[in-house]
C-alpha cells in the first residue's frame, strides 16, 4: 500500500513536469532576421566583422545585378551600398509578403535563412558609397526634394531604418520607381509615397532624379 501511494503521487507530478517542458518548448520561437541583426549589432566589432564577411559570401547571387559591393551594374537596378540594415530587412520582408512585386527577387529571398538575411544587410550597409558620375547639380531638383521628400528621406537624402538612402542612387532606378508610385502600376505600393510623388508632379520627377543621382 505504501509503494502504491508513492507511485500514485509521483505520476501526476511527472506528468505536470513533462507538460510544462512541452509548453516551454512549444513557446520558443526561432530567431527572426531582426533578432539576428540585433544580436550582431550588440556583439561588438569583432562579431560584426565576422557577420559582414558571412554576408559577403551569402550575397554572391546579389552581385550579378547589384554588384559585388552593392553598387549596381545596371541603371534600372538599385544600389544597396550604404543602405540602413533595418531598411534592407524591411524590403526583404516586403518581397516575401508580396508588398513589393518582383517574381525574381521573391524567389531569391525564399532561399535565405533568417541569419543570412541579417548578415547580408550588415554587409551592404558597411560598403562605401562613392560619388556618382559628375552631374551639374539641379538647383530646381534640390528645392523640390527639400519640399516634397526631405521630411522622410532626410535633408541629405541618406535615409534610415524606415526610408531608403537616395543620395547617389541610380538615376534610371529612381526614375522608374517614382513613375511606378505615381501611376499605381502595382510593383511599389506605399500610399504616402504615391501622395508625395503626386504632389511633386510628373513634370518635376526628372529634376529630382538628376539632383539625387548627383549626390555623394
Amino acid at each position: 500500500m505504501f509503494r502504491l501511494t508513492i507511485f500514485s503521487l509521483a505520476a501526476p507530478v511527472s506528468l505536470a513536469v513533462g507538460l510544462s517542458l512541452c509548453a516551454a518548448g512549444a513557446a520558443a520561437e526561432p530567431p527572426t532576421a531582426r533578432d539576428h541583426l540585433a544580436r550582431i549589432t550588440q556583439s561588438g566589432p569583432a562579431s560584426l566583422k565576422l557577420a559582414q564577411e558571412a554576408g559577403r559570401k551569402a550575397a554572391f547571387f546579389c552581385a550579378n545585378c547589384h554588384g559585388e559591393t552593392g553598387l549596381s551594374k545596371y541603371p534600372e537596378v538599385p544600389n544597396l551600398a550604404g543602405q540602413h540594415p533595418v531598411y534592407m530587412l524591411g524590403q526583404i520582408e516586403a518581397f516575401l509578403s508580396g508588398r513589393r512585386k518582383d517574381a525574381f527577387m521573391q524567389g531569391l529571398m525564399k532561399v535565405l535563412s533568417e541569419e543570412e538575411k541579417a548578415q547580408i544587410a550588415v554587409f551592404f550597409a558597411a560598403q562605401p558609397v562613392p560619388s556618382s558620375k559628375t552631374v551639374a547639380m539641379a538647383e530646381e531638383g534640390k528645392t523640390l526634394f527639400g519640399r516634397n521628400c526631405a521630411r522622410c528621406h532626410g535633408a541629405e537624402a541618406k535615409g534610415g531604418e524606415t526610408y531608403p538612402r537616395l543620395a547617389g542612387q541610380q538615376a534610371e532606378y529612381l526614375r522608374r520607381s517614382l513613375h511606378r508610385y505615381l501611376k499605381g502600376t502595382g510593383e511599389r505600393i506605399y500610399p504616402p509615397m504615391t501622395a508625395a510623388v503626386t504632389g511633386l508632379g510628373e513634370k518635376n520627377i526628372e529634376a529630382v532624379v538628376t539632383y539625387l543621382s548627383s549626390q555623394p
